[in-house]
């Protein structure tokens, strides 16, 4: 008799999430998701599948998958949203913070490099100045030197 569970292969998921089956197998060793095994063959079931586009979706969020595990604990325990999403808050608002903080570091950085990057240009513009008056100034030189003799 034919599960009603939907049933996925770990290259199913590999395609369906753009991943390699080692990012799964790996997924799988690190505890966040745990498929069925019938033999030697692992079979993903729907959990399994939503926890693989959690995972997802907090690395591109930029958590930690300790955090994500957590996450991912939480909900199992206690079947309740309400405990999982004030912990998500928490973890989006401490990871905002990250992000603006790198912001400003960034920003600071940019705005070092500018200045350097316009003193340099003055620099060799000061340079190619000078190098092209030189010539004239020589020239200017020997042409008096030469009238006067």
């Amino acid at each position: 008799m034919p599960s009603r569970h939907p049933a996925y292969t770990i290259s199913a998921l590999a395609k369906e999430f753009a991943l390699t089956t080692r990012a799964i197998r790996f997924y799988e060793d690190e505890g966040l998701i745990a498929p069925q095994r019938v033999g030697r063959v692992r079979v993903y079931g729907e959990r399994e599948r939503v926890r693989l586009k959690l995972i997802l979706r907090g690395k591109r969020l930029g958590l930690a998958l300790s955090e994500i595990g957590e996450l991912l604990d939480m909900y199992e325990v206690s079947r309740n949203e309400r405990g999982q999403l004030a912990k998500f808050v928490e973890l989006l608002a401490d990871r905002r913070a990250r992000l603006l903080q790198q912001k400003d570091d960034i920003d600071a950085t940019l705005a070092e490099i500018d200045g350097i990057e316009r003193e340099c240009r003055r620099q060799l513009k000061d340079a190619a100045q000078a190098r092209s008056a030189a010539p004239a100034h020589r020239a200017g030189g020997r042409a008096g030197s030469e009238s006067q003799g």
